[in-house]
């Protein structure tokens, strides 16, 4: 293997490991994993760095959300159709990923983090404790709306899927960030499933370069949940912010062609 090939491999494996530690505690984690991906394999084609992201994302979300399973233990009755809808919509949307231009990805990731960003900045009880906003049957509705949206989203660009999945779940159900955030990773491990199943057949997957990503974002999301498990809501919430603010800014940045 040429020594370019390893230095390269060896960035994006810390990417994928700080990647799958943010994504375990608040979400977003393709927001340094998908943007490593598109600097350091500049010959891929956008569908290419797509699949390959999935790969890598499902192995740090499946420990994450098993740890979260075991420790937090969320009412299956909600995740269950969530992942159901979440699988559905992430299937539909890696369907239209390959039409869609890389150019379009940054300004609408850019656009929705600010909107979240601000929403739980200057809410600060939101997410606090859990309180739910519904009964038992809008509130299944309402989590199948929600997996089925976010989940179109990743299938069709990814980015940040996490911390929409657990904003969705916060913001318009009355999740705490905690509780939030164990069910959205529960809904992630579906949609990267889903879009992997579309994906893989179209031979869209770099292997050699996913499955090595793939290891380090494990074990990043299994430190990451619990890291979030061990320290509960405030520190999700902080977490949150901090990481939402820096992805603002970097995303920013890019788009406005500062770096």
């Amino acid at each position: 293997m040429p020594e370019e090939t390893l230095n390269v491999l060896a960035l994006l494996a810390l990417a994928a490991l700080a990647a799958g530690y943010v994504d375990a505690v608040v979400g977003g984690g393709g927001l340094i994993q998908l943007p490593a991906l598109l600097l350091f394999l500049p010959g891929a084609a956008p569908v290419q760095i797509l699949a390959t992201n999935k790969l890598a994302s499902i192995f740090g979300t499946s420990i994450s959300a098993a740890t979260y399973y075991r420790r937090v233990g969320p009412d299956p009755k909600t995740f269950i159709p969530l992942m159901i809808l979440a699988f559905v919509g992430s299937a539909l949307g890696a369907g239209v990923a390959s039409y869609l231009p890389e150019t379009v990805f940054e300004p609408i990731v850019l656009i929705a983090l600010i909107l979240v960003g601000a929403w739980v900045l200057f809410k600060p009880s939101l997410g606090e404790m859990t309180a739910l906003k519904y009964d038992d049957h809008r509130h299944v509705i309402g989590a199948m709306l929600v997996g089925f949206a976010v989940g179109f989203y990743d299938g069709a660009l990814g980015p940040g899927t996490g911390s929409f999945l657990v904003i969705g779940l916060v913001g318009l159900l009355g999740y705490s960030f905690l509780e939030a955030s164990a069910k959205a990773k529960m809904a992630n491990v579906a949609t990267n499933l889903a879009a992997l199943m579309v994906f893989i057949p179209q031979g869209a997957v770099l292997w050699k370069t996913g499955l090595v990503m793939g290891v380090c974002n494990l074990i990043g999301g299994y430190l990451g949940a619990r890291t979030a498990v061990a320290k509960g809501a405030g520190f999700v919430r902080v977490f949150f912010i901090v990481v939402v603010a820096g992805f603002i800014i970097r995303i920013g940045g890019s788009v406005l062609g500062l770096w």
